[in-house]
């Protein structure tokens, strides 16, 4: 009984893993390739492709309930979405200082 419970918390944590990695690589497809390095943040294939790698490795542990890198897919995304997203998230965009009109 026990087992089973432990076995589910941690299937629960793969899915919220996999939910927050694909968050961040519709977010780094979303933002223009200009503002990477204009934010010196590398380049967007850079992080398109570590989050790709990073989806396919959360996925795969949310399906198999074994996700050992999975962890390394969370510490990638949280990067992005910490660090690398606010600084090239208004970076081409043609918003005025309020806001889309």
């Amino acid at each position: 009984m026990l087992g089973s419970s432990i076995v589910f918390v941690w299937q629960i944590i793969y899915i919220a893993i996999f939910v927050t990695t694909l968050y961040a690589f519709i977010e780094a497809l979303r933002v223009p390739a200009q503002a990477y390095p204009a934010m010196d943040k590398q380049t967007k294939g850079l992080w398109v492709g570590l989050l790709g790698v990073g989806l396919f490795v959360a996925l795969s542990a949310a399906l198999t309930s074994y996700g050992f890198f999975t962890f390394l897919a969370l510490v990638a995304s949280l990067i992005f979405l910490l660090d690398v997203r606010p600084a090239v998230r208004g970076i081409g965009r043609n918003d005025g200082p309020y806001g889309p009109w």
